[in-house]
Parts: structure tokens; C-alpha cells; sequence
């Protein structure tokens, strides 16, 4: 089975080195350096705590993988997992996470709800007056995104993959029926499957396959922060649900500080060849001050280290396209800011629905592209 993926981010090097251990033929193109998309700009977040059951299960199916990679993969990700806390302004919010963790529960996620003065257990300096709820997990955390990518990259490797750097694909062959290959660099090369794992440019690899996915690039931004009061290493990853803000514990003290605070129904796509990668300053206050209002360790004498921002590629519902569409074209997009979270299960998934005809890892017939046009969309309700 000839196999060629288009995107050398961490989903589509997680499908390479799944597809390749299970002796598919695999070339990877990606038009830049590896995880120069959204990969090496991500926060390496890790958590279990979403609002539906498909994305708690791709979060499950990863983090078994997560959890033993160093022993499987020989490279140490810097995996921490001091938790995730989401913390709710809104009573609405709350009664959500009620919801929320009781599903969490019944799928093996150990959450809890807690009052605010019990999440100060785990984050002291949560301004708890001004929240009515929270949830935490001791199971979720982060990673270091990039060594996790050179993880895959070399597996992938020594399992056979060929992956091809600045090798931007221009074509896909379908000839309105079956894929039969693709055009990269002026050359022709056969595949009897395509997979999409373009993330921000994935609406636009769909389009040479003659096919439609609702997959925007919008633009998000991220700050090292000198904080007033250093954030102790044990704090969770916690999350202002009801504002976006959220943040994490960095190195000696330091934080990432970051969080949308716009609407989405009237951002515009950002271009993934031409985006602004530099922070701006008026959202950089924003998000500095909208964490004062979370948690006591920001405030005026905050310092900016430094920053930068990234592309989500985000569908309607915020949950990605993992499926068929067309025959020999597979989508592994849209994950709208969980990419690498969800990239082993995924890399499992393109494996099954290419080399088994069907996906079996989770039950991800509710992440078909169809469900746009039927209005059957999914809500995530735990995006930050």
C-alpha cells in the first residue's frame, strides 16, 4: 500500500510512523521545515477533560500513549502533569461541568468537581471569589511539543517512512474518481491513499482533491511572562473558562500566559503562508490583566519574556475531520487547537481507515465532514 501524507506536523508524522509499523509504503511531504504549521508553535497541552465523549476518548487512546513514550520511543518529552483546572465564572458554567465530569467519570477520567476553595488546594493563588466552580484532573499536563515531533519523525523513520521537507505539494490526482497520486515540486508521484494532515492549510489540500471541509486558520498568541509572584511548578494548567484566559507554569517561575477574547463569528482566516508571528502588544496587556483577574501571581510589574503566535485550524464545532471523504482521501484536520494532543490516537486511526477500511481505535463516526451539511454538529465547550 502506497501511502503519501500531505503535512509533516505532528498528526501527520504520528500517521507515518503508524502506517509504516504496519508495513505501508509512506512518504511524507511537507512544504517548510517539520512542525513549522502549528506543531512547534503549540503549548503541548495534554488533558482528558473535554465536554464529549469522542474527544475524552481520543484523549484516552493518546495519553496511553503519552504516558510510556519515552520507554517506547526512546525520547524524553519533558511529559509533567501537575493537571489541568478549569475554573467557572457562570453558574450556567458550572452546572456544565457537573455534566462534564460525571461522563468524564464514567469513561475512566479521574476529574473532580470542586468550590473554589478547594481548587486553591491546587492553584494557591486562584482569585477564588471570583469563581463558583472548577474541575481538575491529576492525569492531564503537557509536553514538549518539539521532542515529541522529533520523536515521531524518527520512529517513523526507522520504521521506513521517507519524509520529504521543503516539498510543497501543488496537485492531487483523482481524475473524479479513486486518489491515484499527487504533484509535489513538479514531480509526479503515485499513491493508492492521500491523507490530509495539512492542519492550517488543510481546506486548501482538500480543494486540489476536489473536495469541501470547513477548516479555518485562525490566528492565536502566546506569552512567557516574568510574573510578580513566581508560579510554583505544581500548578496546574488552569483555564478561566467563562473569559478564555488561561495559563501554565513555565521554567524557574515563569508562566504561559494566553487566551482568545474575541468572537470567532467575526474573526477573518489568517493566511497560513503570511500570518503575522509577532505578538500584539495591545492583546499582550489584555491577557496579562485577564490573568490578574484569575489568579494573584499577575499583575502591573508582570514582565514579558517573550511571545508568539500560531495558527488553530478550526472547524464549526471544534472538533476535527477524521474520516474517508473521497475515495483514497483521508482528512486528519480541524482540530482546532488539540492537534497534538490527539495526534497518537489519530495517527492509529488514519492506520485503521487506510490499511482496514474502517476506524476501530475510537468510534469516530460522529467526526465525518458530512455532519456540517446535516447541521448534526458536535459542541466542545472546553476550548481555551
Amino acid at each position: 500500500m502506497n501511502v503519501a501524507i500531505v503535512g509533516g506536523g505532528i498528526v501527520g508524522l504520528a500517521s507515518a510512523y503508524y502506517l509504516a509499523e504496519r508495513g505501508a509504503d509512506v512518504t511524507v511531504y511537507e512544504k517548510g521545515s517539520l512542525g513549522s504549521g502549528s506543531t512547534e508553535r503549540s503549548v503541548g497541552g495534554i488533558r482528558a477533560q473535554f465536554s464529549t465523549p469522542v474527544n475524552v476518548e481520543l484523549s484516552l487512546e493518546s495519553m496511553a500513549v503519552w504516558d510510556d513514550f519515552e520507554a517506547e520511543f526512546g525520547v524524553d518529552i519533558a511529559y509533567r502533569r501537575p493537571g489541568y483546572l478549569f475554573a467557572a465564572r457562570e453558574e450556567a458554567t458550572a452546572r456544565a461541568f457537573e455534566e462534564q465530569v460525571a461522563m468524564q467519570n464514567d469513561l475512566g477520567v479521574p476529574s473532580v468537581l470542586l468550590d473554589p476553595e478547594e481548587a486553591t488546594e491546587h492553584c494557591p493563588g486562584l482569585r477564588a471569589e471570583e469563581f463558583v466552580a472548577a474541575t481538575y484532573s491529576p492525569t492531564d499536563g503537557f509536553a514538549d511539543p518539539h521532542l515529541a515531533l522529533q520523536g515521531f519523525a524518527q520512529a517513523a523513520r526507522e520504521a521506513g517512512a521517507e519524509i520529504r521537507t521543503k516539498t510543497g505539494v501543488t496537485e492531487i490526482h483523482r481524475d473524479g474518481g479513486p486518489v491515484t497520486g499527487l504533484t509535489a515540486e513538479g514531480r509526479r508521484h503515485d499513491a493508492d491513499f492521500v491523507v490530509n494532515a495539512a492542519g492550517p492549510w488543510a481546506r486548501r489540500v482538500a480543494a486540489m482533491a476536489d473536495v469541501e471541509i470547513p477548516v479555518a486558520p485562525k490566528r492565536r498568541q502566546m506569552l512567557v511572562v516574568e510574573p510578580e509572584t513566581p508560579v510554583p511548578e505544581d500548578v496546574p494548567l488552569t483555564i478561566d473558562l467563562d473569559t478564555g484566559s488561561h495559563f501554565r507554569p513555565e521554567r524557574e517561575g515563569a508562566a504561559l500566559v494566553g487566551g482568545y477574547f474575541g468572537s470567532e463569528s467575526g474573526e477573518s482566516d489568517a493566511d497560513p503562508d503570511g500570518f503575522d508571528r509577532k505578538i500584539d502588544l495591545d492583546w499582550a496587556a489584555e491577557a496579562i490583566e485577564r490573568a490578574g483577574d484569575c489568579a494573584t501571581y499577575f499583575g502591573p510589574e508582570s514582565e514579558i519574556r517573550r511571545g508568539w503566535a500560531g495558527l488553530y485550524a478550526v472547524t464549526p464545532d471544534h472538533h476535527p475531520i477524521v474520516e474517508e471523504t473521497a475515495p483514497g482521501f483521508v482528512n486528519a484536520v480541524g482540530f482546532s487547537g488539540h492537534g497534538f494532543q490527539h495526534a497518537p490516537a489519530t495517527g492509529q486511526l488514519v492506520a485503521e481507515l487506510v490499511l482496514d477500511g474502517a476506524a476501530s481505535l475510537v468510534d469516530v463516526s460522529a467526526l465525518g465532514s458530512e455532519r456540517f451539511e446535516r447541521g448534526e454538529l458536535l459542541e466542545e465547550r472546553n476550548v481555551a
